[in-house]
């Protein structure tokens, strides 16, 4: 819509409308100047209307802008989390295979195993989950494979053995799971 190009009203206290007086003997001249009167407010009103409709819909078009303004800094605020959730737990990694590997060797006792367990407590509340197990339907998508033994009775390509189990938040990969694979030989 063009921006109207007819002046502000004056700020302040607006002027009194004028009203045609009707003159005591209601002759041809006053009769015709009530009839100009009439068309000049008719016309301001129209004007007015015109000006109005303007401004709202300037009025709408800002606030439809603010709108999707507000939804997309809520996305991009919720972006940008997750992003700093999947790095801070891509570098917690090695300290999590550090905690298994101490649970492997039964090293993992009092005040070290609470903490443990506080630990993959709160990095599961954040979304942190753990893959990777013996007997997956192996896909190269989230599984590294570092061997492969061929098996005559193999259907598919299956994970044997997991060396080192994968991650993932939500559907972001953080680390694939390290594996050996069993599968149909060639």
């Amino acid at each position: 819509m063009p921006v109207s190009t007819l002046p502000d009203p004056p700020a302040g206290p607006r002027a009194p409308v004028r009203r045609p007086e009707r003159a005591a003997g209601g002759g041809a001249g006053a009769s015709a100047h009530a009839g100009s009167e009439v068309r000049r407010l008719r016309a301001e009103t129209a004007e007015l209307r015109d000006r109005l409709a303007e401004r709202t819909a300037d009025l709408q078009r800002v606030k439809a802008e603010y709108d999707n303004f507000r939804k997309r800094t809520r996305r991009d605020r919720l972006a940008v989390r997750q992003v700093a959730v999947a790095n801070v737990l891509r570098g917690l990694l090695p300290v999590l295979d550090a905690v298994e590997s101490a649970r492997e060797h039964g090293e993992v006792r009092g005040g070290f195993a609470t903490v443990a367990e506080a630990l993959g407590t709160e990095l599961a509340a954040l979304g942190l989950e753990a893959f990777g197990e013996p007997g997956d339907r192996f896909d190269p998508a989230v599984h590294e494979a570092l061997a492969h033994r061929p098996s005559a009775t193999a259907e598919e390509a299956v994970c044997a053995e997991v060396l080192r189990p994968g991650y993932r938040v939500g559907d972001q990969l953080l680390r694939p799971a390290t594996v050996t694979v069993t599968g149909p030989p060639g």
